[in-house]
């Protein structure tokens, strides 16, 4: 059996703390006993990109909440043009520098793409400060519409952080939300926000199978 190798830790601000662990070849990061993402399965990631992206236009304006592994990034610059800008929002900065460094193989020099930019902070900031600005705002900060990484990160599923991401996005952007498991009450809160709603069940390992995840994409008038 191979055993699991701590490779570096990280403080969530807010409290809490990551783990980057390398077990053989595969990484993942994890809070607690939660694994939150593994090497191994990228496809439910990937497909926040792909179908939250899908309406955008090829030089389109995208804000990523959550780094991550960087599926969902390489994802999004594989799908838009030469044009695009995105914007990734990650609130816990070691996670960048592991993208640079011990996953550096993953990320396949993505974050030195230069329609990348990288934000460190909350992805609230960027959501609040914009009106119209965004074709597509990709969410990825927890397990699903709820605080179990950061319980600061309920503001953005509520009625408040739901009417900001409308205001922030162009007529017809895509909010997208990456979840774990379903959640009805999230749809009608999206919906209560004048979201047009379609929750999309992916899978964790794309075509290969693997668990079933949820990606909420809702779309604004227009």
């Amino acid at each position: 059996m191979i055993a699991r190798e701590l490779i570096d830790t990280a403080d969530i601000p807010g409290g809490g703390q990551l783990r980057l662990i390398r077990r053989g070849r595969d990484h993942m990061i994890m809070l607690g006993g939660n694994e939150l993402m593994s090497s191994r399965l990228s496809g439910s990631e990937e497909a926040l990109a792909t179908l939250g992206c899908g309406d955008a236009p090829a030089d389109g304006r995208i804000l990523i909440g959550g780094l991550g592994m960087g599926f969902t990034l390489r994802a999004a610059l594989a799908l838009l043009g030469p044009a695009a800008r995105i914007t990734v929002a990650e609130i816990v900065p070691e996670v960048i520098a592991w993208g640079r460094g011990p996953l550096a193989d993953l990320f396949a020099g993505s974050l030195d793409d230069p329609r990348v930019a990288l934000a460190t902070g909350d992805v609230a900031v960027p959501i609040r400060a914009a009106r119209g600005a965004w074709d597509a705002i990709l969410l990825d900060v927890d397990n699903g519409p709820d605080g179990l990484v950061r319980a600061a990160n309920d503001g953005l599923y509520g009625a408040a952080g739901l009417a900001a991401a409308r205001a922030a996005l162009r007529p017809g952007g895509t909010l997208a939300v990456w979840s774990s498991a379903p959640d009805p009450r999230f749809t009608r809160r999206l919906e209560a926000a004048g979201f047009a709603v379609r929750p999309q069940e992916v899978r964790a390992n794309g075509a290969r199978g693997g668990a079933r995840h949820i990606i909420w994409l809702a779309r604004t008038p227009g």
